[in-house]
């Protein structure tokens, strides 16, 4: 991961409120290009599929794109840690870590 995902912090604005993140322009761009790749990589198994390709080329994509999405909830997660949770704590919050929990093994099932 870059240095620059130091950067990534949402906040919550208030518990009871809905909830946003807030992530440097920088850090949504990275985003932005990481998620536009994968879109463009299930466009390609698509194609694969539809032209009976191999399977294991195909498989050998799906991975490829797993990884590639993996690698953006990696950044996410994060920022969610250094940002929203930290914030969330210091405000004597500590609901927050039984979800960081939930959240994390959401993430480990995959």
């Amino acid at each position: 991961m870059e240095n620059n995902v130091k950067e990534v912090a949402c906040h919550s604005e208030n518990v009871t409120s809905c909830r946003k993140s807030h992530h440097p322009e920088r850090v949504k761009k990275d985003l932005t290009t990481r998620l536009n790749r994968v879109e463009g990589q299930i466009r390609g198994i698509k194609g694969m599929i539809d032209n009976d390709v191999y399977c294991d080329d195909i498989i050998t994509q799906l991975s490829a794109t797993q990884s590639a999405l993996n690698s953006v909830a990696k950044i996410l997660l994060e920022g969610h840690i250094k940002g929203c949770v930290v914030d969330r704590i210091s405000e004597g919050d500590d609901e927050v870590l039984d979800e960081l929990v939930v959240t994390i093994q959401r993430l480990m099932k995959k």
